[in-house]
């Protein structure tokens, strides 16, 4: 669906959006993510065990959805990271540079008091196209 020149992008390799949004807008050659859970997406399980195997979880399902778009995670620019207690960075870092590998996009880290449905991690991401 375009609005004004964007493109809303749906992956049906990634979880259903469980609100009113996308689960990606894309504009001018760069794609927006909205913050993705740790959801299995074939079978709609919320992954609710340790805070590596959640992450894990995000970052595959943000994987998905670039790909499904024409990008990948080298092509990343910036990922905003919401945790639910920033004792558990260092353990999310190890997940997220295993994942990302050499590539080193910027970031933010933001502690929060919650996630939706107990989740201990959410991340967004911006990416070119």
């Amino acid at each position: 669906m375009k609005q004004n020149n964007i493109k809303l992008f749906h992956s049906v390799n990634a979880p259903e959006p469980g609100g009113h949004y996308s689960q990606a807008a894309i504009y001018n050659n760069t794609i927006y993510i909205s913050g993705q859970l740790p959801v299995n997406p074939f079978t709609g399980e919320k992954v609710t065990g340790s805070i590596e195997e959640q992450t894990l979880q995000v970052l595959e399902n943000i994987g998905t959805i670039l790909k499904d778009a024409g990008s990948d995670i080298s092509k990343v620019v910036k990922t905003t990271i919401y945790i639910t207690d920033i004792n558990h960075w260092g353990r999310v870092n190890e997940v997220y540079a295993g994942f990302f590998k050499k590539h080193k996009p910027a970031r933010a880290v933001v502690p929060v008091t919650n996630l939706h449905h107990g989740f201990l991690i959410e991340v967004e991401v911006v990416a070119a196209v």
